[in-house]
């Protein structure tokens, strides 16, 4: 076996064992919530809302990680979610124009956006970070304007589906518990799903002579993921069902974990954050990569925007307050790394469930909000201090 072999594995196992460990770190946290809350965090109900409430955050951190992958961040993201509930409220409320075409309309403003941030990025070469930050302000300032200072509520009901709705449901008694039959089956045609997924990913890259994991560690991965998914969807069944965003978080989850790991364009982002001066003489458009990251991020960041306000039934001037923060610590606690090039939509889902749990956690036993951003803000700074003494004992 070669050096170049081998050091390629001992990367791929640091980087696993990252994974890998924050899935058990999700577990531990979960369990002690569990014990703090005298079970509360595991009824159904709670289940469901700890779905519904994170579904934002699973969104903004699977456009985030593309960010991350290059190694900058995107600030604007919570004052972008604002400012796009913000006008599908208006749109519907004072303009009356359909839901469907609102919904169509608000992913437009939203890639727009990302375009605006990316023209300045990949165009004008201005720092990410000053761009994101300006764009912070500004758009949380418009949101304020359109809306007066106001709240814009309440949303009709084909709106608020979107957030708040479930998929079609079908109830059995069993025992004299009714259960929702549609969510138990759609748990187990996720698993499916997911790991035909993982053997053609792992079959891509054995026939382009990549390094991969032992099995023993992919086996141990899909076991854990496949163990909560279905969890969750149990419990989902003995309370209404599906919700509707859960199928939106699954469909993205599926989308952007195929463009990351077997598109081009995906490879590039991971090139393009790994060593920007090498990706450029290789022929990559490094411009371009940043531009449609950007783009991305905005348009993601809409569609939060929608579910947000569909789950509040209104829009309101604060509406993504540190919503920004609570995606790039999803990011950075589910493995991507601060010099970016590595990271992957697993990890970044895992740090957002991490991120959900901690706040639904602490909720259930009284902590207050003060006392929530400390325990976030060291869990984070353990997460990026772990993966820094990670690679200074790798070099």
């Amino acid at each position: 076996m070669s050096n170049e072999t081998t050091m390629n594995q001992r990367k791929l196992a640091m980087a696993n064992l990252k994974q890998y460990g924050m899935m058990i770190a999700l577990f531990v946290i979960y369990v002690i919530f569990l014990i703090l809350s005298d079970g509360k965090n595991a009824a159904p109900m709670n289940i469901n809302n700890l779905v519904m409430q994170n579904s934002y955050v699973v969104i903004l951190s699977i456009g985030m990680l593309l960010c991350c992958l290059t190694a900058n961040v995107d600030l604007a993201v919570g004052s972008i979610v604002a400012f796009c509930g913000a006008a599908a409220a208006i749109m519907v409320l004072d303009y009356h124009i359909a839901v469907p075409v609102t919904f169509a309309i608000v992913l437009l403003i939203g890639i727009l956006v990302g375009m605006w941030q990316g023209f300045f990025i990949a165009v004008l070469k201005v720092p990410p970070f000053i761009v994101t930050l300006a764009n912070m302000l500004v758009f949380r300032g418009l949101t304020m304007v359109i809306l007066n200072g106001q709240t814009k509520g309440p949303l009709p009901q084909d709106f608020t589906q979107v957030g708040a709705g479930y998929l079609p449901q079908i109830f059995m008694q069993v025992g004299g518990t009714k259960i929702e039959i549609l969510a138990l089956i759609g748990g187990l045609l996720a698993s499916v799903v997911l790991v035909l997924l993982e053997i053609r990913s792992r079959r891509n890259k054995l026939k382009h002579n990549f390094v991969v994991a032992p099995m023993w560690q992919v086996t141990a991965k899909m076991v854990v993921i496949i163990g909560v998914l279905n969890f969750i969807t149990a419990k989902l069944a003995l309370y209404m069902g599906l919700p509707l965003v859960l199928l939106i978080m699954l469909a993205l989850i599926i989308i952007y974990s195929f463009i990351t790991n077997d598109t081009v364009a995906g490879r590039q982002v991971y090139a393009v954050g790994g060593n920007v001066n090498a990706a450029r003489l290789s022929g990559i458009n490094t411009d371009k990569v940043m531009f449609w990251v950007y783009t991305n991020m905005g348009l993601l960041a809409a569609l939060a925007g929608i579910v947000l306000a569909a789950r509040n039934a209104s829009a309101t001037p604060k509406a993504g307050d540190t919503f920004e923060l609570d995606a790039i610590a999803a990011c950075y606690i589910g493995g991507a790394a601060v010099q970016g090039g590595s990271g992957t939509i697993t990890g970044a889902v895992i740090g957002a469930l991490v991120m959900g749990i901690l706040n639904n956690g602490m909720s259930l036993i009284g902590w207050s909000v003060d006392i929530q951003r400390v325990v976030k803000g060291l869990v984070l700074l353990a997460a990026v201090t772990f993966d820094l003494y990670n690679k200074r004992k790798s070099a």
